[in-house]
This record gives C-alpha cells, sequence and structure tokens, in this order.
C-alpha cells in the first residue's frame, strides 16, 4: 500500500511556519542586555525542532542553515557566548533564508542560494568568535534514593559526529526510556550507555530524529547484578529511572576522576560523583516530562482543519439559515390553535440553528495577533533603515476577526503602518527640537463595537499638513477650496496618485497606495476615517463587519421588489412629516430631524422603480450612518429584521452600483442587499 507523504509534509509545513513566527517574535522582544534564559531555550528549540523536522523529510538545505544556527545558539543559551545585536541580526536573517527555502519546497518559488552561503558564513563566523569562558560550578544537587527498578536490557550507543546540542537532546529523550548515561570521552563519537525495558528499535526511532540510523552503533551489553530488594514496592512510573547497581561496574571513572578516590572508605563520595550528573538529568527529564503532559493535553484539545472544510460547513449553514426562513414563513398563515405544537417546533428550530450558525462562524474567526504579529519585524527594519526610532505597541490583539477579512486587511493595514513610519514620525533631532521624546510611538489596536470591528493606526509624529494637501490636490485638478472641513481635507488623500512625499523612494512617494486602500477596504464593507492635529500625531480608523458571511439585516419594500440593508448601518427609521420635508434649488431634497436636516435619498429612483408612495411623508425614511456622515433613505414599507447569507453577485453577473451583494429570502426569491456607502458617496 502506498503512503499519501503530502500531508505529513503540510503538517510539518505548518509547524514550521508557527515556529519561524514564533521565533522572530522572541528574538525582537529579547533583552539584549539581559535575555531571558527562558527565552533563549525557546528560541533554540524552535531552531532544533526544525531541524528536525527538515532532516527527517530529507529537505537537507534547510538542516545544513538550522545545523549552524542551532550550534550558536547552543553557545548563546549556555553562557558560553554573550547575546550581541549583531546575534540578533543574524537570527533575523537566518529565519528569513529559512521561510525562503521552506516556501521553495512548499510553492516552488525560487531560492536565492547565494543568499543561503551568505548566512551560513555570517552565523558560522560569529560562532567561531568565542571568548575565553569559565562555566559556574553546578548547584549543589540533594541526592535522594527512590529506590531500585529491574532493567530487562542495556545498550551502548555510539553516536558519531554529534554536536554538545544533540548530544544534549538525546539524552533527553532517551532518559525517558530508562536510565541513560554518558561514558568514555572521544573526539570522534559521543557514547551513552543506556539500562531499559524497551528494545533496539525505540532507540532507534528516537536517535533517527537527529541521525542518519546507518550511522548508529547500537550493542547490547550484558547486565551486572541488581538488586531487587524494593522492585515490588514500586513501579518504574513512581520512580522515574532508578539506579545501576553496581555503577562502577558498568561506567568507567568520570573525566578528570582519581582512581585513588575509589578506595572502601570512599565509596560514598565515589557513588555521589557518578550519580550527580544522573540526578541533573533525571531532574531535567521530569521537568521535560511535566512539559510534555501539558503540550499533550493541550495538542488533544485542538486539531487542524483544512479552511475549505470550514467554508463548506459555513455554506451548508447559510443553507440551513435559509430553510429555517422558508419554514418560519410558511408557518406564519397557519392557525396557532391548531397548529401549536407545530409551531414551537419551529420556533425551537429557530433558536437551535441561530445557536448553530454563530458557533460554527465562531470557527472561522481567528485573532488579531495573526494579523499584528506581522509588523514588529518590519517597524523595526524600516524604522533602521530610514534612522528613525520607533516603539510599536499592539492593543485587543486577541480580538477576533473572520478569516476571510483577517487575509484581506493584511495589505492595507502594512500601507498605513509604513504611512505612519516614513511620513507620520519625524527623524530623532526633529523631535528633540520640538521638545519630544527621540523615539516616536506607533500603535495598532483593535475592538469590537457591535457588530463591527475597529482597527486603528496612530503614531505621535507630526501630523497631516492642511495647506500642503490643499495645494497637492489643487495641483492634481482636484476641488480644494480653503472653506473645506479637516476632515474634509484628510479624505484628499486618499484620491488617487495623491502624494505630498518631496522625495521618491522604495518606500513611498510615488502616490501609490491610499487609494487602494480605501477601495479595498470599501469592498470588505467597510469605512476608513482620519483624526489628526498637526505636531500631535495621526490615527487612522477603519472600521468592518465582523463577517461577511452572514449578516443582520433590514428588510425594506420599494414597489413590489425586497432590499436588505445592513443593520450596521442603521441608526433609526421614521414617517416625516410633510413640513420637515424640503426642495434645495431644485438640486434635491432634505428632511429635518431634530434641528439637523439630513439629504434625501429616494431609492426608488437609483434603482428606476415603480414606487408605491411619491411622497416621504406618506412612505417610511431610514437614517443610515457612514464614516460620521448621514442620510435618509426614502422606501415604501419595512418588512423585519432577519438573518441573511450573503451571496457574492459579481462572480455570478456582474458589479450593479449601490449593490453590494444579494440573498435567498425564505420564499425562495432573490433580494440584493444595498452598498450604503456607495449610497451615500454618491449623494450630491
Amino acid at each position: 500500500m502506498t503512503i499519501d507523504m503530502s500531508q505529513f509534509f503540510q503538517v510539518f509545513f505548518d509547524e514550521a511556519d508557527e515556529l519561524l513566527a514564533e521565533k522572530e517574535k522572541l528574538l525582537l522582544a529579547v533583552d539584549i542586555s539581559a535575555p531571558d534564559p527562558e527565552d533563549l531555550n525557546a528560541i533554540f528549540r524552535a531552531a532544533h525542532s526544525i531541524k528536525g523536522g527538515a532532516s527527517t523529510f530529507g529537505l537537507n538545505d534547510m538542516t545544513e542553515v538550522t545545523h549552524v544556527l542551532e550550534s550558536l545558539l547552543d553557545k548563546i543559551r549556555k553562557g558560553e557566548m554573550a547575546l550581541t545585536g549583531d546575534h540578533v541580526d543574524a537570527f533575523l536573517i537566518a529565519k528569513d533564508i529559512l521561510k525562503m527555502q521552506l516556501d521553495g519546497h512548499r510553492l516552488g518559488t525560487p531560492v536565492d542560494q547565494d543568499a543561503v552561503a551568505d548566512v551560513r558564513m555570517l552565523l558560522q563566523s560569529l560562532s567561531q568568535d568565542v571568548p575565553s569562558f569559565t562555566p559556574p560550578p553546578p548547584p549543589p544537587v540533594e541526592v535522594v534514593d527512590h529506590g531500585s527498578i529491574v532493567y530487562k536490557s542495556a545498550y551502548r550507543i555510539e553516536l558519531p559526529n554529534v554536536s554538545e546540542g544533540d548530544a544534549s537532546a538525546l539524552m533527553a529523550e532517551l532518559g525517558l526510556l530508562g536510565m541513560i548515561l554518558r561514558g568514555d570521552a572521544h573526539a570522534d563519537k559521543v557514547v551513552l550507555h543506556l539500562r531499559t525495558n524497551e528494545g533496539k528499535d525505540d532507540i532507534i526511532s528516537i536517535c533517527s530524529f537527529i541521525l542518519d540510523p546507518d550511522c548508529l552503533s547500537i550493542t547490547e551489553e550484558a547486565l551486572p547484578e541488581q538488586s531487587a530488594q524494593k522492585q515490588d514496592a514500586q513501579s518504574e512510573e513512581d520512580l522515574g529511572y532508578g539506579f545501576f547497581e553496581p555503577l562502577e561496574s558498568m561506567f568507567p571513572p568520570l573525566e578528570g576522576q582519581s582512581e585513588t578516590n575509589n578506595g572502601p572508605d570512599n565509596s560514598s563520595s565515589s557513588v555521589s560523583n557518578i550519580v550527580n550528573p544522573l540526578v541533573n538529568i533525571e531532574k531535567k527529564v521530569a521537568v521535560k516530562k511535566e512539559s510534555e503532559k501539558s503540550h499533550t493535553s493541550q495538542e488533544s484539545s485542538t486539531i487542524r482543519v483544512g479552511i475549505e472544510k470550514v467554508d463548506q460547513l459555513i455554506n451548508l449553514i447559510g443553507e440551513l439559515v435559509i430553510t429555517q426562513a422558508m419554514l418560519e414563513q410558511r408557518t406564519q398563515d397557519l392557525d396557532p390553535i391548531a397548529n401549536e405544537r407545530l409551531l414551537n417546533s419551529v420556533a425551537h428550530l429557530t433558536r437551535n440553528t441561530r445557536d448553530l450558525q454563530e458557533a460554527v462562524m465562531s470557527i472561522r474567526m481567528m485573532p488579531m495577533d495573526y494579523v499584528f504579529s506581522r509588523f514588529p519585524r518590519m517597524v523595526r527594519d524600516l524604522a533602521t533603515k530610514l534612522g528613525k526610532k520607533v516603539e510599536f505597541v499592539t492593543y485587543g490583539a486577541s480580538t477576533e476577526l473572520d478569516k476571510g477579512l483577517i487575509e484581506r486587511i493584511v495589505d492595507p493595514l502594512t500601507h498605513l503602518v509604513r504611512n505612519s513610519i516614513d511620513h507620520g514620525i519625524e527623524m530623532p533631532a526633529a523631535r528633540k527640537e520640538v521638545g519630544k521624546s527621540e523615539t516616536g510611538r506607533l500603535s495598532l489596536s483593535a475592538v469590537h463595537q457591535g457588530g463591527n470591528i475597529v482597527i486603528e493606526v496612530s503614531d505621535d509624529g507630526g501630523g497631516l499638513h492642511r495647506e500642503r494637501i490643499l495645494a497637492k490636490a489643487r495641483q492634481n485638478g482636484l476641488t480644494a477650496p480653503d472653506s473645506m472641513s479637516d476632515p474634509e481635507v484628510w479624505q484628499l488623500i486618499f484620491a488617487p496618485g495623491f502624494s505630498t512625499a518631496e522625495i521618491v523612494t522604495d518606500v513611498s512617494g510615488r502616490g501609490v497606495g491610499m487609494d487602494v486602500v480605501k477601495r479595498n477596504i470599501a469592498a470588505m464593507g467597510g469605512v476608513v476615517d482620519i483624526r489628526s492635529a498637526k505636531g500631535y500625531g495621526t490615527t487612522i480608523i477603519i472600521s468592518l463587519p465582523l463577517t461577511l458571511a452572514i449578516l443582520d439585516g433590514m428588510s425594506i419594500k420599494l414597489g413590489e421588489e425586497i432590499y436588505i440593508l445592513p443593520l450596521g448601518f442603521v441608526v433609526e427609521s421614521l414617517q416625516p412629516a410633510k413640513e420637515d420635508v424640503k426642495e434645495v434649488n431644485g438640486k434635491g431634497k432634505v428632511i429635518k430631524v431634530r434641528d439637523e436636516y439630513l439629504p434625501l435619498v429616494p431609492l426608488y429612483q437609483k434603482f428606476d422603480l415603480e414606487p408605491k408612495f411619491l411622497d416621504p411623508s406618506e412612505g417610511i425614511v431610514v437614517i443610515v450612518e457612514v464614516d460620521g456622515k448621514k442620510a435618509a433613505l426614502f422606501v415604501d414599507d419595512l418588512v423585519g429584521q432577519q438573518q441573511v447569507v450573503v451571496k457574492n453577485i459579481e462572480s455570478n453577473y456582474k458589479k450593479i452600483p449601490g449593490i453590494s451583494g444579494a440573498t435567498i429570502l425564505g420564499d425562495g426569491g432573490v433580494a440584493f442587499i444595498l452598498d450604503v456607502s456607495a449610497l451615500l458617496r454618491s449623494v450630491k
């Protein structure tokens, strides 16, 4: 039977991606002057795990890079070398190279072999620059004899050409099989002695994670006499390792230990000298067991599911919502007394469908940390390139957003962050002159507000320059009178080809980007707003719906047609008095709502329909708000509020002005979903 290995490769690719991201996050947060040992160990483990996986799947190019990287990290985490900024830079470059190699294997993208060779040489040169170092003496270890275990087998294991890091890792792993000790010192190999109740195949399985099994030498050794005094009292699980008895018969004296110390009067000292390393290993592996137990518990509570399966599930839930709406509509005309049980069942189905839909939608929701984690490295590199000092902070990284939106918001946010660093935050000298800290502050935040998520990109830089924006707008042929309010002036930067940069660089200045940012956000059903104060900074606010799959809508009627108005834009609905509707110089009508005049948008004119009412005082107006602007939509009637499943109309027909999508109603008919943002933009 042929085994499909592609699924295993995909698991490795996914896990390697996560490990690389975690490694980068730790490197960017590490305190170079006083690094946390746990962080250094975590960075080392990430490199070690990628190396082991790459070796298992025969990805030798990645194995070669991670081997050099791992060796350097091992020296730093053991204190044999002090961590420096050069090390962090090199590790970040190595992360980029490993990502490039990973994409090469997964996606077939080209790999720059010169860059790979350069990073290997860089890591090797840093690794060879080892200052003289005397490790501190190990802390005293209290030896406690837990009892003895009788093992069935003893093996001598020879590991050729392994680094100290690999040897230590293998000792920890093999120690899980029984009791492990290191034997004679050799220049070209490491010798281990293992007593265990497991077989040779188990040893090979562990060692092959790092070494080629053909290079291993595993020979069975004779078991010395073992004390069985306590073997019935405690099990192996209770004891952990147990001890060899006698230890001297199996292991030579430790390096530097005098043979004369093994006399009868010094037997306890001799045993202590041999057992101490064992206890150290035992403690490490005990911690490892607890860690693995916790890790296993976490893994067992999660599963990896392909996004296509989640999308299929959401589509089926959408169909269920439509079917439930059909049933509810069919039962509206039934006698509630004669059909009480049926109506109760339909009501129960409605509640369950709603709960099921919310539960399934939550599966597709992802934390914003998926997006935010991409920016610390970019901010660091870009600030260094521009000669600026930037402190980057995030808030609300656990706030969740639909996966379909979270992937599409990455590019707009990337452009906004780059703009804040390039145009917003000033050079350190300029900031110092105006009394600011030399280090600028850039923040990303996300928070839920009703059915939307609000994302803010904020900096404490120089702010937007009103006069410069107006001058550039006029130069580009845009209408820009001095009477424009500040919010209206800020919106000018979203015009195509608009840029106030004096110098075109590879960072910005070509006038490409902000118009695309707004267009992409609008395509997701969102809006973008700007707040700025000269000398104090700029904040760009993006408001997005939590999901594009299912939304709460208000059904409205125009003539014989039903339209869906997204509930998130609705402020209120009312029937105006005749005297509150005014004509403005033949250009249209406005409606007075609590001393505020709002433009009146007769929807029947927008969609060329025959309305039931021509006079707004006879129909209904719905007040909507987008991007701080309000308008009144004139409709014939309100049908009700319901959940609707959003269907893409462009992929099946074409783009319709004022329409963002479609849905299927309970009677099987199709209703268009109004694009409120586009409708308000069309208001003169």
